[in-house]
């Protein structure tokens, strides 16, 4: 089980791995398939935002389904592969490829919010921690209809369930504080839904 980051933390091989995690977080997958697939810049769309709640709103469900697993699967293999070098590198990867997907050096630092490549660290570090803050995402998302709202819920489950799991401060910790960057990049999201402004999830057509 990963522990909080000592002082190992310190030497190059940790800098090196999470720079190419940040990298890996970087690729803006949402971006990519839309232009691809002829939707144009999906910044100029509905929150503006690069993640797979933004791309259904062009009413390319495939699409969004497609970016969620890319950005789920960049938090994986950036934890698996760091992992392989010990506990702390899989955690330091785990920052670096989230780090890369909300502030992407290729968008000006403007990226997503992290939810799908969180969701992927977790899922990676342990899974139950991983499948817990999803139980809360989807039971959220289906009684309120609202990815901002979800998000949020999965963010207070996952370190509260890690604790709960575990009782290791340092982990919690540091899954705590992964949940609160996703938060941080959710400050707008959180003054729509206080105002009632917040779209809802729409599956059927696109959204307003």
């Amino acid at each position: 089980m990963p522990q909080l980051l000592g002082g190992a933390a310190y030497v190059w091989p940790y800098y090196a791995g999470g720079l190419l995690a940040y990298l890996l977080g970087s690729i803006p997958f949402g971006l990519l398939l839309t232009r691809l697939a002829g939707l144009g810049d999906i910044r100029k769309i509905g929150s503006g935002n690069i993640g797979a709640t933004n791309v259904l709103r062009t009413g390319n469900k495939g699409l969004a389904a497609l970016t969620l697993l890319l950005d789920l699967g960049k938090g994986v293999v950036a934890v698996v592969v760091g992992g392989m070098l010990g506990p702390d590198m899989a955690i330091f990867c785990g920052f670096g490829v989230l780090l890369g997907h909300m502030f992407p050096v290729w968008l000006r630092f403007k990226g997503g919010k992290g939810v799908a490549t969180a969701g992927g660290v977790l899922l990676a570090l342990k899974w139950e921690i991983g499948v817990a803050a999803l139980v809360a995402w989807i039971a959220v998302a289906a009684v309120f209809r609202y990815s901002s709202l979800a998000a949020l819920a999965a963010c207070i489950a996952a370190p509260a369930y890690t604790y709960w799991l575990t009782r290791n401060i340092g982990f919690t910790e540091a899954i705590g504080l992964i949940a609160l960057l996703v938060i941080l990049r959710h400050h707008t999201n959180i003054g729509r839904l206080i105002r009632g402004e917040e779209s809802k999830i729409r599956l059927s057509s696109k959204a307003e």
